[in-house]
Parts: structure tokens; C-alpha cells; sequence
């Protein structure tokens, strides 16, 4: 048998959210960890500790550390301002770039970072983990079906008072770059579609613990002749959704909801509806559709 292939990785960011990214690394046997970067070493230091990476170095600066360490990948785990900046530092040193969402914190730094994988022939990936939500692929699979005709319309309501405290209370656009770009990318996953045009109303309600605007609206006019909209708040206190948000696709045969927990609905229109007022329905059963999903994916952010 030949021997396991292992690929060496720098990660750089050791914050939060590198917790979640960990625990999926200590059960890939083909990853090795071979460094560690962060502003601050002790953070890394405590990561190295916490999830017993012994072999793996400390750097608070990633161009030195893939000088010394030579890795084949970079998991790139630091807030939005700096993606694209270490994704072109990485591709540089001739790593391929998984990294956390979003690209980058705006149009200009994501092209770079586009035209800088381009240039090296390497993979640039952002990380999408909602796509394998059980709730999400149900969703496909029930729009793939067509029972309930063609999807016309998506509707999507987000609400969570987010108390993150960090950089997440000071960054421009935190809602929009930071949360709702998995519901955007659900939208296309789910609905096959691609966007061509949005309008955003974004601002700061009175009573909001962020310093930019943390509520946002947004109607986008899709491929196909679909619309789909988005409503949502990181400072909205009670009366929360779930992380994944709350979900209404309407089709010419029928309509479906998802909670983004684990009930999910949809009635089509009876073949012997009768012409009154409002027509009679019938509910839809199928694998997820009305019962308890087991493995639902959820996290914070």
C-alpha cells in the first residue's frame, strides 16, 4: 500500500473561529499542521497548546513563515481586510489558499486576489460550510424535483442579536460581509441561479452596539426570472431566527418553508383544487420534509 499523502499546512489566523477550523483538522489524518500564524503569538502559542499541534511553529508574520516552512497550503483565518492581501502571499509562495468567507472586504481587493490565483495556475478557495447544511440540500433537492413548479420567488429573513464584541463591533459592512454572505451563496446553491443586479438599503439602528451599519435590506433580481430578497439584523434583540435564517420559496405549483432549524414544509396545488377564492393544497412528504433531521449543520458566524 502506498504511503499516506500529507499536505502541509500554514494556518494563519488563531482568533475564534480557528476552534471550529481545528476540530476539522485533528480528524484529517492527511493534514499536518506545520505553522502557525498571528499578531498576537500568544493566541497561536494557546491554539498549538490547546489542540496538541507540537510539530508547529509560531510566526506573527505569514510571508516569513512559508519562506521557512516551504507548506502546499495556506488556511487563511484572519478577518476580512486582510484575506486578500495574505491569499496574494500565499499564491506568491506557491501554496494553494483555502480561506474563510468573505473573499475579501471589497470589489477591488477580491479581483486582486482573483487575478493573483490566476497568474500562479493554483486553487483559490472560500470556505461555504452552509452548502452542507442538511436543510440546504433538501432545499435543492425539493426545487430540483420541480413539484413545486418554477421557482418565481425566495424570501429570506435573518435576525440575531449578535454579541461578538471584537472586530466584528467596528467593521464596515459587518452584517452584509461577515453573516449574510452565506445566505447569498445559499441562494445561488439552492436555486441554481445566478445574480444580475441588487439593490442594498444598509444602516445602524437606534440602540445598535455596532459602531458601522448592522441591519440591512436586499432584493436581487436573479437568473430565471427569479427574485429573492433578504432582511436582516445583527442587533435585532428577541425574537431570533436560527443562524440559518428563515426561508419562503414560492413556486407556480406551490410553496415551501424552511425555519433553518428542523422543519421544513410544502404544500402543492391539488390537481382537483376546486376555483374558488383561495385553492385547496396538499402537503409534501419526502426525505427531510416534515420530520427531524439528525445532522443539521449549525454554527455561530
Amino acid at each position: 500500500m502506498s504511503e499516506q499523502i500529507r499536505l502541509k499546512v500554514v494556518v494563519a489566523g488563531c482568533g475564534g473561529i480557528s476552534n471550529v477550523w481545528f476540530k476539522s483538522i485533528k480528524a484529517q489524518v492527511e493534514i499536518e499542521v506545520v505553522g502557525l500564524v498571528d499578531l498576537l503569538p500568544q493566541a497561536a502559542e494557546k491554539q498549538r497548546a490547546d489542540y496538541q499541534f507540537s510539530g508547529a511553529s509560531v510566526y506573527t508574520d505569514l510571508a516569513q513563515a512559508l519562506i521557512e516552512l516551504q507548506p502546499d497550503v495556506v488556511f487563511d483565518l484572519t478577518i476580512p481586510e486582510a484575506h486578500s492581501d495574505n491569499v496574494i502571499v500565499a499564491l506568491s509562495n506557491g501554496c494553494h489558499v483555502l480561506t474563510e468567507k468573505p473573499m475579501a472586504h471589497s470589489m477591488v481587493a477580491a479581483h486582486r486576489a482573483l487575478d493573483a490565483a490566476k497568474a500562479a495556475g493554483l486553487t483559490y478557495a472560500i470556505m461555504q460550510n452552509r452548502r452542507y447544511a442538511r436543510g440546504i440540500r433538501v432545499m435543492r433537492e425539493l426545487l430540483e424535483s420541480k413539484i413545486l413548479g418554477s421557482l418565481t420567488t425566495i424570501n429570506v429573513d435573518f435576525y440575531v442579536g449578535a454579541h461578538f464584541g471584537g472586530f466584528r463591533d467596528h467593521m464596515a459592512h459587518v452584517l452584509l460581509l461577515d453573516m449574510a454572505i452565506h445566505t447569498f451563496d445559499a441562494i445561488r446553491h439552492v436555486s441554481q441561479t445566478d445574480a444580475l443586479g441588487v439593490y442594498c438599503k444598509e444602516w445602524n439602528p437606534r440602540g445598535s452596539w455596532y459602531d458601522r451599519d448592522a441591519s440591512a435590506v436586499a432584493i436581487f433580481e436573479m437568473t430565471n426570472d427569479v427574485v429573492a430578497t433578504y432582511r436582516g439584523s445583527w442587533c435585532s434583540e428577541g425574537a431570533n431566527t436560527t443562524w440559518e435564517s428563515d426561508w419562503h420559496f414560492i413556486g407556480t405549483k406551490g410553496s415551501a418553508r424552511w425555519d433553518g432549524g428542523d422543519d421544513i414544509r410544502a404544500e402543492v396545488l391539488r390537481s382537483d383544487s376546486d376555483a374558488g377564492f383561495r385553492r385547496s393544497y396538499d402537503p409534501v412528504n419526502g426525505p427531510g420534509i416534515s420530520d427531524t433531521p439528525e445532522d443539521m449543520a449549525h454554527d455561530s458566524c
